[in-house]
């Protein structure tokens, strides 16, 4: 099958370039960046240099190259950008999106974290919720979520289905990898500025993937007899900038509906809804994620606890951002919507030490 990358020369650019070419059954044609059309692919993504099907290539301007004749585009362009690019791809050419410009389905709520006009929603790229293979593999045009919002969505999607967590008073607080920022000069990305220290931003509701985590989890609805189903779902959610290269930990806790809920209950939920799944590893009682044990894999740690006393659970997940929170959901969604094995080029095992 072959595919383009657009949006080539960011870290989730770069990342889908090496899980292109170690892929077995995808062949990359296209190769495109904005700012950095023209220079060397291996200049800006040094890891690539030694990559047979890349030495020697540069990057194609997005309007000089034919996209719409490959089988599947990925685009990983800032936001506000992929909708006018995949205007341009013709009908019969599928497409992920890594970029937020199909993730949301309310035109208020893009607005309110983007600005500009709103483009419309395209099927959530996230496999493991539930029906979403289905719909993944039909659909020509896929958005993947974001990379916090995959981690905190992971964590809290089975307790949601089950009608074991409130839907109104979630609390998330997730560190993230430098990477996640992208690959733009800023003073506060400076490794000086950012070595031995934990910072918080856009606190208070303002970061773009909190109307996403609301959006799956109110469609998600609670259990069977739907006893949460309509509700508003909030979400306080609080990242956190780590001195790492990448991954993404997330601790996120919501009130239980049932004082009886213990952890043995939430554990088995989670198991129940990730049995199976080849990315999802439920971790043995007592051992908590860690964002080493996934660097570099498309794998997704998961922990869960319940709190008696404060009638809460706390649900611990730990993921790359640019594996399973970008790059790797993306090639995992373009190996449904292609009729390929889904782990086709893709581990759930990460990089020690």
């Amino acid at each position: 099958m072959r595919v383009a990358v657009a949006g080539a020369s960011g870290y989730a650019g770069g990342e889908l370039l090496r899980l292109i070419a170690g892929h077995p059954d995808l062949e990359l044609d296209a190769v495109t960046a904005g700012s950095s059309a023209g220079q060397a692919i291996g200049d800006l993504h040094p890891n690539l240099a030694g990559c047979a099907g890349l030495a020697g290539r540069t990057f194609e301007p997005h309007e000089a190259a034919d996209l719409s004749g490959c089988d599947l585009v990925f685009i990983a362009m800032p936001a506000g950008q992929s909708a006018a690019l995949a205007a341009r791809i013709a009908d019969t050419t599928r497409i992920v999106d890594l970029g937020p410009d199909f993730r949301l389905a309310e035109a208020g709520a893009w607005t309110r974290h983007y600005g500009g006009a709103h483009a419309g929603r395209w099927v959530t790229g996230l496999p493991e919720l539930p029906g979403a293979r289905a719909l993944i593999g039909a659909a020509s045009r896929v958005a993947a979520p974001g990379c916090y919002a995959t981690a905190a969505i992971l964590a809290l999607a089975p307790l949601v289905a089950r009608g074991l967590a409130e839907h109104d008073d979630v609390v998330v607080v997730a560190a993230s990898g430098t990477s996640g920022a992208g690959r733009a000069l800023r003073a506060d990305l400076l490794g000086s500025e950012v070595m031995g220290a934990v910072s918080a931003y856009q606190a208070g509701g303002a970061h773009r993937h909190t109307p996403e985590i609301e959006q799956a989890l109110g469609e998600i609805g609670a259990g069977p007899a739907g006893a949460s189903r309509g509700r508003e779902v909030r979400v306080s959610f609080t990242p956190l900038l780590a001195p790492m290269p990448r991954g993404i930990l997330a601790t996120c806790t919501a009130r239980l509906r049932s004082a009886a809920t213990d952890t043995d209950g939430v554990r088995s939920a989670l198991a129940a809804a990730y049995a199976g799944e080849p990315f999802v590893c439920l971790l043995p009682e007592g051992r908590w994620p860690s964002t080493a044990a996934v660097a570099g894999s498309n794998g997704v740690h998961v922990q869960a606890a319940a709190d008696s006393r404060s009638g809460r659970v706390t649900v611990v997940t730990a993921i790359d951002n640019l594996g399973k929170g970008a790059a790797g959901q993306a090639i995992q969604d373009a190996n449904l919507m292609l009729g390929l094995a889904e782990t086709a080029g893709l581990t759930s095992i990460g990089v020690a030490p």
